[in-house]
């Protein structure tokens, strides 16, 4: 087991919630105006926008490095009462088909930073064509509110955070329906708490 999938199934053993199990708010906003459909949550960790996906009516699928975040997903999608898909590996590993998605919600996937535009590359050819992105993460600024106050959490490498130059080119063949950096207050479990400087997005696959 590598340090990065270590790290994350450290977080994700114990019984409390490392992001609480509320779904986040941008994602709830965002799919509350969609009809249900196909959707696909990457680095979904203890599942809570998932499992909030699902009691909607969606089919979802989920992915995630960790086994101890799988656990906990499939445990809270039992306490609601819905079934995910939830496979656990790399995702060029996994069994996910061309095109098979309506929808993709990166809400804090965080991937490390050298293979991060590569991995949205891959995402993009499981959506298909006129699919949705719902994207919300920290932005490069955030360096500055996680610098001041540790428990808003987020990554404290530059390279690891998000531009909106960064998303308008791994996103390039998407019309644009919201693009925006901007600071909000974050209540999520024990990690995510305070101001923080995020980047939002959401884009519909044009090819």
């Amino acid at each position: 087991m590598n340090n990065w999938t270590q790290r994350w199934d450290d977080r994700y053993k114990s019984e409390e919630f490392a992001y609480g199990e509320e779904p986040n708010n941008y994602l709830k906003e965002q799919l509350e105006k969609l009809n249900p459909a196909t959707i696909l949550f990457p680095a979904e960790g203890e599942g809570r926008n998932a499992i909030f996906a699902a009691k909607l009516g969606w089919n979802v699928s989920a992915f995630d490095i960790s086994e101890e975040g799988r656990n906990k997903a499939l445990k809270l999608a039992e306490a609601n009462d819905v079934s995910i898909d939830y496979q656990v590996g790399e995702l060029e590993t996994l069994d996910f088909e061309v095109e098979q998605f309506d929808a993709i919600a990166l809400i804090y996937a965080h991937f490390p930073a050298g293979i991060k535009s590569e991995i949205h590359q891959q995402l993009d050819k499981l959506l298909c064509k006129n699919g949705i992105i719902i994207f919300e993460a920290f932005s490069k600024k955030h360096l500055e509110y996680v610098t001041k106050n540790e428990k808003v959490g987020g990554p404290k490498d530059i390279e690891s955070l998000f531009s909106i130059e960064e998303i308008k080119a791994d996103f390039s063949n998407y019309e644009i329906i919201e693009l925006e950096e901007k600071e909000i207050e974050l209540n999520e479990g024990l990690f995510h708490n305070g101001t923080g400087s995020v980047i939002r997005f959401v884009g519909r696959k044009k090819s």
